[in-house]
């Protein structure tokens, strides 16, 4: 993780870092649906600043509820995450995004180095479907009574298939993060997340980032770096969240 990055994370409390990631990282799971965007005619969908507002609002309620029970049953709180984001979530989507170049590159595999690949990135995705379930859900116990205001949208002049949603998030005294999702209306006229930007901090750069670092330290051997990724990441936040 670059120095900049280290910096703003550093500055956060333990409470904010684990409640700013694990927003992040949920809503960020929402990325790249295996169909391209498209026309979609008639029919009607909630529009991006909606579809923020129902996602958030739909997690805190688990949360919320989560209070009454978790200490009993924590794998039911874990579970009730799970079952919230599981119509939203691309899961397999999100591992090749995060991947990068090293899923671009069965393009010029043979029939079985691509199946080797393809397996590879559903193993990825169950890694990073159980690490942010399991390893980040509690940090949101935490935050569950925090006020997050959704600003507003801002359409692209490029496309009208392309929306930016700012959201506000009031931390600990007086401290207000902005945080921009950025959306693409998809094939079935769903509003879908592409990418997040906590203040200047882009996440799905600094995930494909961590991917690209730890496979060079593994010698291009993805299946070590799937292995250790949810070690790395919890690493990278207890360092973080110990400063």
């Amino acid at each position: 993780m670059n120095c900049s990055v280290m910096r703003f994370f550093g500055s956060l409390s333990k409470t904010q870092w684990f409640a700013l990631s694990v927003l992040v990282l949920v809503l960020l799971t929402m990325t790249r649906p295996s169909q391209s965007m498209a026309d979609v005619g008639s029919t009607r969908q909630p529009g991006p600043d909606q579809v923020v507002r129902d996602v958030t609002e739909q997690v805190m309620r688990v949360v919320a509820e989560a209070n009454t029970y978790f200490d009993e049953e924590p794998d039911r709180y874990y579970s009730e995450i799970d079952s919230a984001l599981s119509e939203l979530v691309d899961w397999r989507g999100f591992a090749t995004a995060v991947m990068g170049d090293y899923y671009s590159r069965g393009r010029s595999m043979d029939s079985a180095g691509r199946e080797n690949l393809k397996r590879q990135r559903d193993r990825f995705a169950q890694t990073l479907r159980e690490g942010l379930i399991q390893s980040y859900a509690k940090g949101l116990l935490a935050f569950g009574g925090a006020k997050m205001e959704v600003q507003g949208v801002e359409a692209s002049p490029q496309s009208a298939r392309i929306a930016s949603v700012t959201q506000l998030v009031f931390g600990e005294a007086d401290r207000t993060y902005k945080i921009r999702y950025q959306m693409g209306r998809y094939k079935d006229g769903a509003w879908r997340l592409r990418n997040l930007v906590i203040e200047t901090i882009n996440l799905g750069e600094i995930y494909r980032n961590q991917f690209s670092a730890l496979a060079r330290e593994a010698g291009d051997d993805l299946d070590v770096v799937i292995s250790r990724w949810n070690d790395a990441i919890s690493a990278q936040a207890e360092e973080l969240i110990s400063e």
